[in-house]
């Protein structure tokens, strides 16, 4: 059975009286190397409850473990210097007097010169940086300074890492490159870990869990495959599969829409509700009395992202290969590969 590094019981953090609360009532274990992506919209508590963790805010109840050990609880509160944490920020946060390697040594205490610079090479490598030890920080791209960042926090062979939006200030192909190597690098290490994130692609293309936050509570927390296919709410379809939703009536064993009727695929005890269809199940077939009308056509590289406009003007998209190029202004047919699913109407 693997060590469990990080667990939180009952998280709250609340800033001001009559205010909602930042953190409410999390809950979380995580296992030896596992790496946690948080997701959730601007303001929903994931850099809050990251801070937490870190020991940079101090929460009003819960507790939190590093390691087997109480950091944190009513009556403990250990700095964040002695949590044996390493934090990545967006910003980098580098020395700019301080070369790539000095940068790098400079959370390794209590070593002699040998061992610092052994440990100095070692990471280096892993974030492969060779040849870059002497230069200064403003003689880096934005990607080489993020991997000098994170070489940084993880030199020290921290239990735990925080990692706050670390691709934010990258512009999009450095940080498609270094979310992928970012991934190994933390395999590679062997570290726990937990990434703070808005992308949802990042999210799922780094993490082994994956947590959703909304207004502070943990929303949902399981493995990406878990959360993209088994939503357990619709702020989480919505919010993760970026999916369409129908107001539906049952009628016998079909939800009745305004673009067709579709098949019950179980045992509902609801008469309305909203169907949920993700963008890349719908099929779209041309019939001239067709209930929706293809409003815009995006060309994507590998997809084509058509905007439908439904009887009653409701907007719904839809994602299909290149092979299928069909004009804007044509009527379509909606049918669903796959499962369907429903959720209560709000």
């Amino acid at each position: 059975m693997e060590q469990v590094i990080l667990q939180l019981k009952n998280i709250c953090k609340q800033f001001a009286e009559n205010t909602s609360p930042a953190v409410n009532d999390v809950s979380l274990t995580l296992q030896q190397g596992d790496i946690l992506g948080l997701l959730g919209p601007s303001g929903c508590g994931k850099t809050t409850l990251l801070r937490l963790i870190a020991g940079f805010e101090r929460p009003q109840t819960g507790t939190i473990e590093i390691d087997g050990n109480v950091v944190c609880s009513p009556s403990i509160h250990i700095p964040a210097e002695k949590r044996d944490i390493g934090v990545v920020f967006q910003d980098y946060a580098l020395f700019p007097h301080l070369t790539v390697a000095e940068n790098v040594a400079f959370g390794l205490k209590n070593q002699n010169k040998q061992q610092v610079q052994k440990r100095v090479a070692e990471v280096i490598s892993l974030v492969r940086l060779e040849g870059l030890e002497k230069r200064y920080p403003y003689e880096l791209s934005g990607g080489q300074q993020q991997r000098v960042a994170l070489a940084r926090a993880l030199a020290p062979q921290p239990k735990l890492m925080l990692l706050d939006e670390p691709l934010s200030n990258l512009d999009i192909q450095v940080r498609l490159r270094l979310r992928e190597e970012i991934g190994d690098i933390l395999k590679a290490a062997k570290t726990t870990a937990i990434f703070v994130t808005h992308d949802q692609e990042e999210a799922l293309a780094i993490s082994d869990i994956v947590g959703v936050m909304r207004q502070g509570k943990l929303e949902q927390i399981g493995t990406p495959e878990e959360i993209y296919s088994h939503p357990a709410s619709r702020f989480v379809a919505e919010f993760v599969t970026q999916a369409n939703f129908l107001p539906a009536q049952r009628q016998g064993h079909f939800w009745n829409t305004e673009v067709g009727n579709f098949e019950l695929p179980a045992d509902f005890s609801y008469e309305n509700g909203e169907l949920m269809i993700r963008q890349e199940d719908l099929i779209l077939q041309p019939a001239t009395d067709a209930p929706a009308v293809i409003r815009t056509r995006r060309f994507l590289g590998r997809e084509y992202q058509y905007c439908l406009q439904t009887p009653s003007g409701k907007e719904i998209h839809a994602r299909t290969m290149i092979d299928t190029a069909l004009p804007v202004g044509t009527r379509v047919q909606l049918a669903i590969a796959g499962n369907v699913r429903v959720f209560p109407k709000n």
